[in-house]
């Protein structure tokens, strides 16, 4: 092997104790920015060799300086990951007489007072792991956070797409604020299409930095990824299908809620084929159970939601089979990146569309991947309740901070944007409470989170604003505030989910459910519903399979009569000439936007209209508004949703409740959706 810029002993044991003939490129090219001290950003397929990539420059940059000490914060997205690579970071630690701890909820107190009494090196964590260690008295913050010199943040992206990220980014700049200098941040994601953009927000406050490096995976594959579309038209037959398929095969089957992946492994169970199933509302110790018994196995399937859809290593794998479609390409990306790990194999994925709408979806998430195109990952914006958050957590931190510099702990950070208005409110309310210019902690914050040791005050955050939807004790599946039925209106409107019509009984923003009761459907009432949130682009992209497009990739023999199908029940709603607007009916005049949940919900608030109800692919506009008032609408508007939807926002208790409910309307717009869906040109149905 080659130098690679290594210390002598990592370098060794990379040959004698790993036996790679070489690095990886990614590897090799990040070796010089990463011993730099730089801001950097790692990009590489699943299975890259990105943790190796970050650790070992930074391992022997610990080496050369002689770091002392917990000096490095590894911080991933799930426990699960964190117990999956510890022994692989031990090792590496154990080459150099270093050490690595782990520490996350799951961790007992004892092994917790073993670390802080003797220090790893290396801290492998959540964010919210690092927030309890800020706020509890049993840790020395300065002894045990302030020789912290780099983070590694693993699945960058999952971080950056999710509140998640806004709290890891305020967190950071606290510790930073202990330690008393720059940390170097070294993000790794496997799919971004945006990673400088990233990068940029991953570095938090601007303050003493330079501009992010970013490194990629430059190697393409020498074999193209073995993409088959089929249609097989029910649950019942995918399960047919899947247990006469590559039999003697280990198999990866992703579903998209918890209800299809228990449906599906029963199917499975029933035809003798040896199944796990792993989704999140499972246990920790049952999921834990069946990853290890489908790493040991051969033929074998599991069916997992997307909590197996991250890093998690589950040994190796032949086939990934997707049922109907993945929400977005940067998810089939990731799930794809599980194949062809072996020598001689090739990545693959079978997709299995169980209905045509699924059948649309997939063709349209492979149409936009054969393209090249990849999402772009954006923080939600304006995480005003976070701010509100932070300000309460670091005064559980110091006990009290001052009340006219508080915003030295976090720089620039665009969290803390409206933070003055915030804490304003928070002085306002008694959340926090003024004595010789320190705030601390008020009543009104030990009423709303003060039980547990302010333990909700800690808790994981509410990623998207999506809920369960329940009937008796069965899951039916997900959907965005957006679509539910105007609370005067839910007697009467059913919420369509899974091709049946449902009353909602009751919403539970508490625990993010709503409850329903199954009703027959009016004739009226036949159109998709499209309740879980897609994106524009994805909207646009089964707009022009039903015109026409298809993706270029392998079909069954059963995909092309089915596409011929799909386009005959569905061509009065779409165009060539442009966006078809439909007869005054039923509750008003339908236009097949193809413009995604938000860019709707965006343009109907645009018209003075509530965002109740609202799907993926139409809006129905009441009578009184016509085609001329969605291109006159004005783009800027927030859409406007039930206000008990607010309380479905972390700590909007701790916000003024028009900023609580301007904060919940921006993070469900799209308005550059909905300006391209306003500049549209409009068709008039042929019929009209």
């Amino acid at each position: 092997m080659a130098s690679t810029g290594f210390d002598a002993a990592i370098e060794y044991h990379i040959v004698n104790s790993l036996g790679w003939p070489s690095l990886r490129p990614l590897q090799a090219a990040s070796v010089e920015p990463v011993r730099s001290g730089t801001d950097c950003v790692l990009v590489a397929p699943t299975a890259g060799g990105k943790t190796e990539a970050a650790l070992f420059p930074l391992l022997s940059e610990m080496v050369e300086g002689n770091w002392t000490g917990t000096t490095i914060l590894y911080v991933t997205p799930l426990r699960a990951l964190l117990n999956n690579i510890h022994s692989r970071v031990t090792a590496y630690c154990s080459w150099l007489g270093r050490t690595a701890g782990l520490w996350h909820g799951d961790i007992g107190q004892s092994e917790r007072r073993r670390m802080l009494a003797d220090r790893p090196d290396i801290l492998l964590t959540t964010p919210e792991s690092i927030e309890a260690m800020l706020v509890s008295r049993r840790v020395d913050h300065e002894r045990f956070l302030g020789s912290v010199r780099a983070v590694v943040v693993d699945e960058l992206h999952a971080f950056a797409g999710s509140d998640r990220g806004w709290h890891l980014l305020a967190v950071l700049e606290r510790v930073e604020r202990i330690a008393r200098h720059k940390i170097q941040r070294v993000g790794l994601s496997a799919t971004i299409g945006n990673p400088e953009a990233v990068g940029t927000w991953m570095q938090g406050s601007t303050e003493g930095r330079n501009p992010v490096t970013v490194v990629r995976e430059r190697s393409s594959p020498t074999v193209n990824p073995e993409i088959t579309l089929d249609y097989v038209g029910s649950m019942d037959n995918a399960a047919t299908v899947i247990s006469r398929l590559h039999r003697g095969d280990k198999r990866l089957v992703f579903a998209e809620s918890r209800r299809s992946a228990e449906e599906l492994a029963f199917l499975l169970r029933e035809r003798d084929v040896q199944t796990f199933v792993s989704h999140s509302s499972l246990s920790v110790d049952e999921r834990r159970q069946s990853e290890l018994a489908f790493a040991e196995a051969k033929d074998t399937v599991i069916v997992a939601t997307s909590t197996l859809e991250l890093g998690i290593d589950i040994g190796d794998l032949d086939r990934v089979i997707q049922i109907d479609a993945p929400r977005t390409v940067s998810s089939f990306l990731q799930r794809l990146g599980r194949t062809g790990r072996r020598l001689g194999t090739s990545r693959n994925t079978l997709f299995l569309a169980t209905s045509l709408d699924g059948l649309l979806d997939a063709a349209a998430v492979l149409l936009l991947w054969k393209r090249g195109f990849v999402e772009k990952v954006v923080a939600p914006p304006h995480p005003r309740h976070l701010a509100a958050q932070q300000l309460l957590a670091l005064a559980l931190q110091e006990g009290s901070f001052g009340a006219s510099d508080w915003s030295r702990w976090w720089g620039d950070l665009p969290l803390m944007a409206d933070g003055a208005e915030v804490l304003a409110y928070l002085r306002e309310q008694e959340f926090l409470v003024e004595d010789s210019g320190s705030l601390m902690i008020g009543p009104r914050a030990e009423k709303e989170f003060g039980k547990r040791h302010f333990m909700d005050l800690l808790s994981t955050f509410v990623a998207d604003l999506e809920l369960r939807v329940v009937a008796g004790i069965k899951e039916i599946g997900f959907v965005s505030p957006l679509a539910l039925p105007a609370r005067p209106d839910r007697e009467q409107r059913p919420l369509i989910l899974a091709g049946r019509g449902w009353l909602v009984q009751h919403v539970d923003w508490e625990r993010f459910t709503v409850w329903v009761e199954e009703i027959p459907t009016k004739g009226d009432v036949k159109w998709p519903s499209g309740a879980v949130t897609q994106s524009f682009e994805l909207c646009q992209a089964k707009r022009e399979v039903l015109l026409g497009e298809e993706p270029n990739v392998e079909l069954s023999k059963r995909v092309p009569a089915a596409l011929k199908q799909l386009r005959e029940e569905r061509a009065t709603e779409v165009d060539n000439n442009g966006l078809v607007l439909h007869p005054p009916g039923t509750g008003g005049t339908r236009l097949w936007t193809w413009a995604g949940l938000k860019a709707n919900a965006t343009v109907l608030a645009g018209v003075g209209i509530d965002a109740n109800g609202v799907e993926n692919e139409s809006v129905l506009l009441p009578e009184g508004i016509s085609a001329d008032d969605v291109k006159a609408a004005d783009l800027d508007a927030v859409p406007r949703v039930d206000e008990e939807a607010v309380s479905g926002l972390k700590f909007s208790v701790a916000l003024p409740p028009d900023l609580a409910a301007r904060t919940v309307g921006e993070r469900l717009a799209d308005l550059r959706g909905a300006a391209e869906t306003a500049q549209a040109r409009i068709v008039r149905y042929r019929a009209w």
